[in-house]
C-alpha cells in the first residue's frame, strides 16, 4: 500500500485513516461519508457523521482526499474523547446519578452552606482569572449534563505544565468559555498538542488582528512561489473572480499564524481564513483550506462587506461570529497598503516534540500558564488544551449573564406543560417568572433545556418568546397572548413548518376575534375553515379556550422517550461511557 506522509503528522495519511475507521468500529460507531467537496485543485472537504446519531458530526479539510478524510476522522476522535458531541445536552437522570458522569478519574465538590466555590476547585490563578471580585457561586458551576445539585460541581483533572500539577477545572467553565477551542487528536501525543496549541494561537491572533483592525503584511511572491500547490488553489480561484489576499499574520515573527482573505466583488463582501502550524507552509495550507471548508464557489456570497466602523468589528459579538463560522466583520484597515507589522519569513518547525516545546515557550514568554487534559481512553491520543486569557472563546462574565446551566432548574416544569390543567394564574405566573430570570425571548427553549428535540415536533422551533403565548393563552390572558403570538409570527415563522404558520396566522385572527364584542364568532367559522383549514381552525380554538394551548408540543416523560433524536444521543455516549470504564478499570 501507498504511503503517503505530510508535514506536521507522525504516521502515514494511509495508516492514520485505517486505525482511525477500525477503532471507531470496535467502539461500535458506524460513520459513513455524507458529502465531498473540491472546489479547486488541491482543496478537497469532506462531512463524516454517524449513521445512528445525525448530532455527532464532522468536516475535514485537506490538500487531497486522504487528507482530508484523515482531518474529518481526528476531529471525530477529538470530539468523542473530550465529550464535545454532548457539551450542550443534559444527559439524564441515569447517568447524572452514575459511577461517573464525564470521566471516571473526576472529582465532585459538594456544594457549601454559603454556596461559595468549593475548596479544592481551581487554582488561585484561575480563580482569580474568572472570579476576580469573589462573586462566583458553587451553583452557577453545576455541570449541564448532569443537572446533579445533590452530587456538587464536577471538577476535571487538567495538569498545569508550569509544574505538572493536577488542577480541577469545573465542567460548567470549559464548556461555558471554551467550547471547542483547544481540542486536537493525533496520532502521537505530540503531534495532537502542537495541533491544540496551534488552534490556540490561531483564534487568539485572528481575534487580535480583526479587533484592533491590524494591517497585515501580504507573503511576498517568491515565498508563495515556494508553495505551487496552494497557488494552483488561489490562480483558480482568482481566475473564477475572487481576488485573493496572502498575509503574514505572525505579527513580527512572534506566531505561528496566516491569514487568507477571498474577495467576492460581485456582492462587495470579503471572508477571512486564518490557520496556525509551526511549519510556515503547513499553516498556509490549512489556511487556504479552511476558506473553502464545506463550501462550493456558489457558497461564497454570504459573507460581509468591510467597514470603516472599527467599533463595531470589535464588538465581542462579532468576534463570536468569526469563531462560529467567520461570516462577521473585518476592517479596510486591514488592507491597507502600509502594514503595522513587517513581512517575516518564519518557521517553528522541527519534530512535533520540538515543536509542542517551542510553542510552549511562547506561552511562557507571555507569562500564560497552560492546563493540559490528555485522553486515549478511544485507543487514540486526544487533549483539551485551556489557556485563560488566550483560548477563552467567550469572556468569564458568562457564567453570570449566559450559563449553559440557567434553564435547568425549568426543565421538569416545562416538559411538563402539555397536558398540564395548572390554574390559571399558575400559568401566568411562570411568564413573570421567565421575565424575573432575565431569559431572552429569542432563546430556543430546547436549547436551554439541553434537549436534541428533532425537527419533526413544536420543540424544535420553540423559542422563549413563542412559550410566553401558549402560557398566556393557558392562563386565559388573550391580550397578552395576542401579543405574543404577533411576536412569535415576526420572528419566528420563517423557520415553521407550513402547518405551523397557518395554525398561528389561524390563531391571531381568533384571537383579533375575541377582542371584538359586537362581531359573532360563529358567523366566520365556514370563512376561516376555507382560509384555514378545520383542523387549524379546531386547534387555534382549543388554545384559545386554554383547553390545549400547547399545540405541536408532544407530552414528555421524565426519560425523553418522545424524542428519538435524544435518544440516539444517549446511545452514543453509552458507547463511550463503557469505553472510558474499561480504560480506567486497567
Amino acid at each position: 500500500m501507498t504511503q503517503t506522509f505530510i508535514p506536521g503528522k507522525d504516521a502515514a495519511l494511509e495508516d492514520s485513516i485505517a486505525r482511525f475507521q477500525q477503532k471507531l468500529l470496535d467502539l461500535g460507531f458506524h460513520i459513513e461519508e455524507a458529502s465531498w467537496l473540491n472546489p479547486v485543485p488541491n482543496v478537497w472537504s469532506v462531512h463524516i457523521r454517524d449513521k445512528e446519531c445525525a448530532l455527532c458530526f464532522t468536516n475535514g479539510k485537506g490538500a487531497t482526499k486522504k487528507a482530508a478524510l484523515a482531518s474529518a476522522l481526528g476531529e471525530y476522535f477529538e470530539r468523542l474523547s473530550t465529550n464535545y458531541f454532548f457539551a450542550d445536552f443534559w444527559l439524564g437522570e441515569t447517568i447524572a446519578n452514575g459511577p461517573f458522569v464525564h470521566y471516571p478519574n473526576e472529582k465532585w465538590f459538594p456544594l457549601t452552606e454559603n454556596d461559595d466555590v468549593p475548596e479544592g476547585l481551581l487554582d488561585a490563578r484561575l480563580r482569580a482569572f474568572y472570579d476576580p471580585e469573589n462573586e462566583l457561586t458553587g451553583s452557577q458551576l453545576i455541570d449541564l449534563q448532569s443537572g446533579n445539585e445533590a452530587r456538587g460541581v464536577c471538577g476535571l483533572p487538567f495538569t498545569r505544565q508550569s509544574d505538572n500539577q493536577t488542577v480541577y477545572i469545573p465542567m460548567n467553565i470549559i464548556g461555558n468559555l471554551y467550547v471547542s477551542n483547544g481540542m486536537s487528536a493525533g496520532n502521537t501525543r505530540n503531534e495532537a498538542r502542537v495541533q491544540g496549541l496551534s488552534e490556540v494561537f490561531e483564534r487568539y491572533v485572528k481575534n487580535c488582528i480583526i479587533a484592533e483592525s491590524i494591517s497585515l503584511p501580504e507573503i511576498p511572491a517568491e515565498v508563495m512561489a515556494r508553495y505551487p500547490a496552494v497557488m494552483e488553489s488561489i490562480s483558480t480561484l482568482e481566475a473564477e473572480g475572487f481576488p485573493i489576499f496572502a498575509y503574514d499574520g505572525s505579527l513580527g515573527g512572534k506566531y505561528p499564524v496566516i491569514c487568507v482573505v477571498l474577495f467576492n466583488p460581485a456582492n462587495g463582501t470579503c471572508f477571512a481564513s486564518f490557520g496556525a502550524h509551526p511549519d510556515f507552509g503547513v499553516a498556509l495550507e490549512r489556511t487556504v483550506t479552511e476558506l473553502l471548508q464545506g463550501r462550493g464557489l456558489k457558497d461564497l456570497d454570504v459573507f460581509t462587506p468591510p467597514t470603516f466602523d472599527d467599533e463595531e468589528v470589535a464588538e465581542h459579538t462579532n468576534l463570536e461570529t468569526h469563531f462560529i463560522d467567520s461570516s462577521g466583520l473585518i476592517s479596510w484597515d486591514l488592507f491597507k497598503q502600509d502594514a503595522d507589522y513587517p513581512f517575516t519569513d518564519w518557521t517553528f518547525s522541527g519534530t512535533t516534540e520540538e515543536e509542542f516545546a517551542t510553542l510552549m515557550a511562547i506561552f511562557a514568554a507571555e507569562d500564560k500558564e497552560v492546563y493540559i487534559a490528555d485522553y486515549e481512553h478511544l485507543g487514540v491520543y486526544a487533549c483539551r488544551i485551556i489557556v485563560p486569557g488566550m483560548s477563552d472563546i467567550y469572556p468569564a462574565e458568562d457564567l453570570w449573564l449566559a450559563n449553559n446551566n440557567m434553564g435547568s432548574h425549568l426543565r421538569e416544569t416545562l416538559l411538563s406543560l402539555p397536558g398540564s390543567a395548572w390554574n390559571k394564574e399558575d400559568y401566568l405566573n411562570l411568564i413573570e417568572q421567565l421575565d424575573e430570570e432575565g431569559f431572552d425571548d429569542f432563546t430556543r427553549v430546547r436549547e436551554l433545556l439541553g434537549l436534541a428535540t428533532g425537527a419533526d415536533n413544536g420543540w424544535y422551533t420553540l423559542r422563549v418568546g413563542e412559550l410566553k403565548a401558549m402560557l398566556a393563552l393557558a392562563g386565559g390572558d388573550l391580550e397578552q397572548a395576542l401579543i405574543w403570538t404577533e411576536w412569535t409570527m415576526e420572528f419566528n415563522s420563517s423557520v415553521f413548518s407550513p402547518a405551523r404558520a397557518n395554525y398561528y396566522r389561524c390563531l391571531q385572527t381568533l384571537l383579533l376575534l375575541s377582542q371584538e364584542d359586537t362581531r359573532q364568532p360563529l358567523q366566520y367559522l365556514n370563512a376561516f375553515i376555507k382560509m384555514y383549514g378545520a383542523e387549524a381552525v379546531e386547534a387555534a380554538s382549543a388554545a384559545l379556550s386554554g383547553e390545549a394551548a400547547f399545540y405541536g408540543l408532544p407530552a414528555v416523560d421524565h426519560d425523553l422517550q418522545a424524542f428519538p433524536a435524544h435518544q440516539s444521543l444517549l446511545k452514543a455516549y453509552d458507547k463511550l461511557q463503557r469505553a472510558k470504564a474499561t480504560y480506567w478499570s486497567k
